[in-house]
């Protein structure tokens, strides 16, 4: 995976890449690892940053502000079982 996507040129890799890294969160999330879920969620924040207004189709202020949120639910809970599914914003 990783040399396809180093082979791979998009003009938005990082928005790309940070999408990615969001939804790798949630899968390290549901198998128990709240710590790697938690590291993931704060690289994707900081691409997501970078970028304002749409990005293919996906208002990025907005979807920042929820994934915000999110990670903050993720210092209040002590392990993954805890947390709020219902958080997870839709893309599309």
């Amino acid at each position: 995976w990783e040399e396809l996507w180093s082979d791979y040129y998009l003009e938005d890799r990082l928005f790309v890449q940070a999408l990615i890294q969001m939804a790798v969160s949630f899968v390290h999330l549901e198998n128990g690892n709240l710590k790697g879920a938690q590291s993931l969620m704060d690289k994707s924040l900081k691409k997501l940053k970078e970028y304002g207004g749409i990005q293919r189709g996906i208002r990025t202020d907005i979807l920042v502000k929820k994934l915000e949120a999110i990670r903050e639910h993720y210092n209040l809970i002590d392990n993954s079982g805890k947390f709020n599914w219902d958080m997870i914003p839709a893309l599309i």
